[in-house]
């Protein structure tokens, strides 16, 4: 993440779902980060998501609804 110093926007492409099922998009990193609050998009394979720090909002969603996503995964989702 040091390349994102500096920058406006931070876009990451990711799998939104694990192999067991659980959830990669949450609420709090367990790993050592080495660039905080930096991601303005999420762009998977269920949806897009934009990020600010008063939680997710949903862009779009591919093969699966809004509700359903909240009761998937554990972030905070705003309007």
């Amino acid at each position: 993440m040091g390349l994102a110093i500096g920058v406006r926007r931070v876009y990451v492409m990711m799998k939104l779902f694990a192999r067991d099922g659980s959830p990669k998009l949450v609420p709090r990193c367990v790993y050592p980060l080495t660039g905080t609050a930096c991601v303005s998009r999420v762009h998977t394979d269920h949806g897009v998501f934009a990020t600010g720090p008063d939680g997710v909002r949903v862009l779009e969603t591919y093969g699966i609804s809004p509700e359903e996503l909240r009761e998937r995964l554990a972030v905070h989702f705003r309007n």
